[in-house]
């Protein structure tokens, strides 16, 4: 029976994550998001394959919007949701907010970061959640942290409220999260 090295790495603050929430830009956002997707496009060519893939699943299975406030945002989830493409755009945006310059030069992920987080946004503010503790699993690492050190992920997370069902996703490190931030996908 062969077994898996568990990599150690360090859980902090993740202070070059790109984390924004838009605030007070959401509509200037929304405006320039025709040419932030085919900036994203042209450059991240993963992320036009998926994207593509998903605006086709999406037609075909007529998804409903609501309460999504526009249909790439529907786009959007089901983009991230693909086996293809969260782990690169979650390396991307771990390491998005390095610097400005970083940002505009090298993170390819703006137009689904953009939407991901109004999706988010959207459903949580209309679902009737019982927020508070969601549990995560991950397979092949563990964190190295200090017992009531505050950090946080530095990226998009799945999670469920059912923590045997993160068993499938791994058992070599198990969180306990308590969020406010979530949203039922």
């Amino acid at each position: 029976v062969a077994t898996a090295a568990v990599k150690v790495v360090p859980l902090d603050m993740a202070w070059d994550s790109f984390d924004d929430r838009y605030e007070g830009c959401g509509p200037n956002m929304t405006k320039e998001l025709p040419a932030l997707n085919c900036s994203d496009i042209r450059h991240n060519p993963l992320f036009a394959q998926v994207w593509n893939d998903s605006m086709k699943v999406w037609r075909n299975r007529g998804v409903p919007v609501s309460p999504l406030l526009s249909p790439a945002q529907a786009i959007a989830i089901m983009a991230y949701t693909m086996d293809d493409l969260y782990s690169d755009f979650n390396a991307a945006v771990r390491e998005g907010g390095r610097s400005p310059q970083h940002y505009r030069d090298n993170f390819h992920y703006k137009t689904l970061h953009f939407l991901l987080t109004q999706a988010v946004v959207a459903l949580r503010d209309t679902q009737k959640l019982n927020h508070g503790c969601v549990y995560r699993g991950v397979d092949g690492l563990q964190f190295k942290v200090k017992v009531g050190q505050r950090v946080r992920f530095g990226q998009f997370a799945s999670a469920s409220p059912c923590e045997s069902i993160t068993h499938d996703f791994g058992t070599d490190t198990t969180f306990e999260v308590h969020t406010y931030h979530g949203a039922e996908i």
